[in-house]
C-alpha cells in the first residue's frame, strides 16, 4: 500500500506548506517471514511530497504488480520498501534521510529486505545516498521510474518472466541502456544470477528522451481513490526559476502524447472515477514541446475539449499553472466546458516587483495582478489559490509588505506558504552563500517572523473569501454540488468532499454516516451549508 501526504491546499490550516514527519523508528513483527519465504515479492511505499509523487508512486506500484509484486500495508511485512522522495525544502530531504535511517533496525532482522530511494532527492544525491546511508540497494531517480521493474528483477532474481515481459519498453522508441545502471561496489550479474552481496544499483540519468508514459502505456497504475485520480499529462519544467530545484530533479518540460492521456481517462470513466486531476510542474505549457508537426499545435485547452467529452467522467482540474503560461485560450475553455472546474492555482511566489526579478519568473505584480482580473472577470465562479515564498535572499521588509497586499489584491481562496530555503545548484544558494549584493541571506528567525505574519494575511484572506463566495449559499440555504471522498479524517461520523471551487466541506447525511448502509462516496451529492470556516464547509445532506 503506498502513502502520502495530503494535497498541499489542504495540509495545513494556517496556509503553510507542510513537510512530511518521519514515522517512530520501525521494527519487524512476529508475523515476518522467514528467510525461506523473503522473496514473496511484497511491497510498500511511503510517498513523501506533492501531487506529482503521488502519482508517480501509483505508477510505480502499477510496475511492480506487473512482475508480481503484491502492495502490503506496512513496511513491516515488506521485502522491499521504496521511499519516494521530494527535495523542495531542506526540511523535506532530511526527513527523507531519516525515514530511511528508521529502517536499518528492520533490515538488520531481516536480511533479506531491500530498500530504495526514489524520487527527486534520489535524482539529485545519486551515489551519495550509498554513503550516507550503506544499507540502500537502490537508488532510482525521477527520469529511470519506467526502469523500475527490471532493477526490482535485479534485487529479486527469483522473479520469473511473466507473458508481458519486455512490454516496458515497446511504446516508444529504446533508449540506450543507463549508464548508471551500475554498483559503487561492484556490477551485478545477469538478472538470473544471486544478487552478490553488497550490489547497490543506481540508476539516475539526466533526461530521457520520451514522457515515462511513453515507456508504459500497458501498465495502469494502483490509484489510492476509486473516485479521484491524478494524471501526469507534462513531466519537468524548462523555466529556471533561481530558487527552484525541480528542472534539476524533473529535468526538462516533456509532455505526453494527447492520445495516451485520453485513453486512461476514458479506462477510468469505465472503472467508475468521477474526477481526474491532470498534473504538471507547468501543466498550462502543455504541448509546447511537442516536434511532430502532427501535435505541434496541441495545447491544454484542445486536451480539455477532448476529455470533457468523455461519458461518465464529471470533473476536471489541473494543477501547477505559471502565468506565463496560462493563456486567453486555456481561460475561454474553462469558462465554456462544463466538466472543467472554475478552480485554478497560479503561483505568484512574490509581491514585489525586484524580488520577482530576481527570482526569474518572468513577470511582474501588474502582469499577474491582470492576469487574476482577467480569469475573474470571465469565470465569475473562480477560486485562485497561490504560492509565495518568504526570506527570499535580500528580501527587505518593504519587499514583504508588497507581499502580504498581494495576498489580499488577487483575492485568493487559499495560498500554500514557505520560508526560503537553498536548493544546490540554484543561482539564489549560490547568490546567498557568496554574500553578494542585494541577495544577502535572511536570518532563520526572521523568515519565520514573516512567515506567521503572511500565514495570518493568508488565513484572514481565506475567511473573507469563503464569507464572500460561500455567504449568499448560507443565506439562501442553496446547497452546493459535493463530490463525496468518504469519512471526514477528524470526525469519522461526517462525510467529506469537495465543492467545484475545490473547497472542503464536512458534512452529515440523514442516509447515515459513513459505515453504515449510505454509500455516499463516489457520489456528488447536494450539501446545505450550516457554517463557513477559513479552510473549510460544514454541511448536511439529505
Amino acid at each position: 500500500m503506498m502513502h502520502s501526504t495530503q494535497d498541499l491546499l489542504t495540509s495545513s490550516k494556517t496556509g503553510s506548506e507542510t513537510i512530511p514527519q518521519a514515522p517512530p523508528t520501525v521494527t519487524a513483527s512476529a508475523s515476518d517471514a522467514s528467510p525461506e519465504e523473503a522473496l514473496s515479492r511484497r511491497v510498500y511505499i511511503e510517498t513523501l511530497g506533492c501531487q506529482m509523487n503521488a502519482n508517480d508512486s501509483e505508477l510505480m506500484m502499477g510496475l511492480l504488480n506487473k512482475v508480481s509484486f503484491t502492495p502490503v500495508s506496512t513496511p513491516e511485512n515488506a521485502d522491499f520498501i521504496i521511499l519516494n522522495t521530494c527535495q523542495i525544502r531542506e526540511n523535506a530531504e532530511e526527513k527523507a534521510y531519516g525515514y530511511l535511517e528508521n529502517l536499518k533496525r528492520l533490515k538488520r532482522q531481516r536480511p533479506w529486505l531491500k530498500i530504495a530511494m526514489a524520487g527527486c532527492v534520489a535524482q539529485q544525491a545519486q551515489a551519495q545516498v550509498f554513503e550516507r546511508l550503506p544499507f540502500v540497494d537502490l537508488v532510482i531517480g525521477t527520469q529511470n521510474m519506467h526502469q523500475l521493474p527490471e532493477l526490482a528483477q535485479t534485487l529479486f532474481p527469483s522473479i520469473e518472466d511473466t507473458p508481458e515481459q519486455g512490454a516496458f519498453t515497446n511504446a516508444a522508441p529504446e533508449q540506450p541502456e543507463s549508464q548508471h545502471l551500475t554498483s559503487p561496489r561492484q556490477r551485478p550479474r545477469s538478472k538470473r544470477d544471486a544478487v552478490p552481496k553488497g550490489t547497490q544499483l543506481l540508476a539516475t540519468d539526466r533526461q530521457k528522451t520520451f514522457s515515462t508514459y511513453d515507456y508504459v502505456q500497458d501498465v495502469a497504475p494502483l490509484r489510492q481513490s476509486q473516485f479521484s485520480a491524478w494524471v501526469t499529462i507534462i513531466e519537468g519544467c524548462d523555466y529556471f526559476c533561481t530558487y527552484c530545484v525541480v528542472p534539476y530533479t524533473r529535468g526538462r518540460q516533456i509532455s505526453r502524447t494527447p492520445e495516451s492521456i485520453v485513453q486512461e481517462v476514458k479506462r477510468l470513466a469505465q472503472e467508475g472515477y468521477k474526477e481526474v486531476t491532470l498534473l504538471g510542474q507547468t501543466v498550462d505549457a502543455y504541448g509546447k514541446d511537442f516536434k511532430d508537426a502532427a501535435l505541434r499545435d496541441v495545447r491544454l485547452e484542445h486536451l480539455f475539449e477532448r476529455l470533457n467529452a468523455i461519458d461518465g467522467l464529471e470533473r476536471i482540474r489541473f494543477m501547477t499553472s505559471h502565468p506565463l503560461d496560462l493563456s486567453d485560450a486555456i481561460i475561454e475553455a474553462i469558462a465554456r466546458l462544463p466538466k472543467v472546474m472554475p478552480y485554478i492555482h497560479i503561483p505568484m511566489q512574490s509581491g514585489d516587483d525586484e524580488v520577482l526579478a530576481r527570482m526569474k519568473r518572468g513577470y511582474t505584480r501588474a502582469q499577474y495582478f491582470a492576469l487574476v482580473d482577467k480569469i475573474q472577470a470571465r469565470i465569475p465562479d473562480v477560486a485562485i489559490s497561490g504560492d509565495y515564498i518568504v526570506g527570499f535572499p535580500g528580501e527587505t521588509e518593504a519587499q514583504f509588505q508588497d507581499t502580504i497586499e498581494s495576498v489580499y489584491r488577487s483575492n485568493v481562496m487559499a495560498v500554500n506558504t514557505a520560508a526560503y530555503s537553498a536548493r544546490k545548484q540554484t543561482p539564489a544558494a549560490i547568490w546567498e552563500a557568496r554574500n553578494e549584493a542585494n541577495t544577502e541571506a535572511i536570518e532563520d528567525a526572521e523568515k519565520q517572523a514573516r512567515l506567521q505574519r503572511l500565514n495570518s494575511a493568508v488565513t484572514d484572506q481565506a475567511m473573507r473569501w469563503a464569507q464572500a463566495f460561500y455567504g449568499p449559499y448560507l443565506k439562501n440555504n442553496t446547497p452546493v454540488e459535493v463530490l463525496v471522498e468518504g469519512p471526514s479524517k477528524r470526525n469519522p461520523e461526517r462525510w467529506t468532499g469537495r465543492t467545484p471551487q475545490n473547497k472542503v466541506v464536512n458534512f452529515e447525511s440523514r442516509l447515515g454516516a459513513p459505515g453504515s448502509n449510505a454509500t455516499l462516496a463516489g457520489q456528488i451529492v447536494p450539501v446545505r451549508l450550516t457554517r463557513i470556516l477559513a479552510w473549510s464547509l460544514l454541511g448536511e445532506h439529505g
